[in-house]
């Protein structure tokens, strides 16, 4: 908000949903590490504690939340699911929607016609939490870890608000902060289809910023970028800021692949990513606002500039949980092209090998 603005509060009866038995229609199997997850979630719930669950990119995440929504829902609690960014509700709301056909569910962003509903289930990003006050029961905070929610107060007082004095709040991360692994917590380190987490590889590409300012690309990176065109393999690749991914799809088009850029302002980023899933563009060329939150089943993915600071442990080791999360393409390809390694490409590459080991994969 950036004026003044009246917030009403609603003092009556609160409203009655009606839970339909049986409340969870999804029907699939979950591994031993994420029922183990599951049940550890339905037991801080019924206990009311907070709880993290510290999994790897990738690894079923949503799919582990089910049971402790199904449990609070037909116990009559008020849930609430909410992610910092806006793709990662928009991601999220057609999956929780299926899995909970009979539940009433809305969706709270910037622009959402849900806005003013009232549901049992929301899925909202933090900044709306602000509209709500002493009312969830249960709150689930989706990639905790994500910018704005890790360094604006404002959104950490908001769910703290949103939340009744009794309830519970859980967190879901990949990377966890230090004081955030001091609350009660289970590890996940391996993905649902049981493969290993992709590494990422390094590749020096020299000034790349210059080549791109000159109308051109590394070779190394514009060989990379070729091969997966010729082979029609769809890649996202990140860049550190606007301007990069503005230069860039001119540069790529005159090379014949087919690409665009989004980036948080972007007002056709919802339809860009939508042609992106359908396969209609071939490379996406995007900032960090795309580092979590969206799925595509096979996919190659590269980082133009892993040396700049934007790029953090954190982002970069999601970057990397993009490539192999179907059970049917586990594998892909994930490739820090740099002019020279930081230290968080250093970090999040023993991060990757760290949890592969914690998982039972060696080498």
């Amino acid at each position: 908000m950036s004026q003044c603005t009246p917030l009403i509060r609603w003092t009556g009866p609160a409203p009655k949903y009606q839970v339909t038995e049986p409340v969870l229609a999804w029907k699939g199997a979950l591994s031993n590490e994420q029922e183990a997850a599951s049940k550890q979630l339905v037991k801080a719930i019924k206990e009311r504690t907070s709880f993290l669950i510290w999994a790897v990119c990738g690894s079923g995440k949503t799919e582990m939340l089910f049971e402790g929504i199904a449990h609070a829902l037909t116990e009559g609690k008020n849930v609430l699911i909410a992610a910092p960014r806006t793709d990662v509700v928009v991601e999220l709301t057609p999956r929780i929607k299926a899995a909970f056909p009979t539940a009433s569910i809305i969706s709270l962003y910037g622009g959402s016609e849900d806005r003013g509903k009232p549901a049992q289930l929301v899925i909202s990003t933090t900044h709306q939490l602000l509209r709500y006050r002493n009312y969830f029961d249960v709150i689930v905070v989706d990639e905790v870890d994500t910018f704005p929610y890790s360094y604006d107060k404002s959104l950490q007082f908001a769910v703290k608000k949103a939340q009744k004095d009794d309830g519970v709040t859980v967190f879901l991360t990949a990377t966890p902060s230090t004081e955030l692994i001091k609350i009660p917590h289970i590890k996940v380190p391996k993905r649902y289809h049981g493969h290993p987490l992709p590494v990422p590889q390094f590749e020096w590409c020299g000034h790349w910023k210059k080549k791109v300012d000159k109308k051109s690309l590394p070779k190394n990176v514009q060989s990379w970028l070729i091969d997966r065109a010729e082979k029609n393999k769809q890649v996202f690749l990140f860049v550190p800021t606007i301007e990069v991914g503005e230069q860039l799809v001119p540069i790529l088009k005159e090379l014949g692949i087919v690409c665009d850029s989004v980036h948080a302002e972007d007002a056709q980023r919802h339809e860009k990513v939508a042609q992106f899933r359908r396969g209609e563009i071939q490379l996406l060329i995007t900032t960090t606002i795309l580092e979590r939150g969206v799925t595509v089943p096979n996919i190659d993915v590269a980082v133009l500039g892993a040396e700049e600071a934007i790029f953090t442990e954190s982002a970069l080791v999601q970057i990397s949980g993009r490539v192999g999360r179907h059970k049917d393409f586990p594998g892909g390809d994930i490739t820090f092209f740099h002019y020279g390694k930081a230290t968080a490409m250093v970090e999040a590459k023993r991060h990757i090998v760290q949890m592969n080991k914690e998982a039972g994969f060696e080498g």
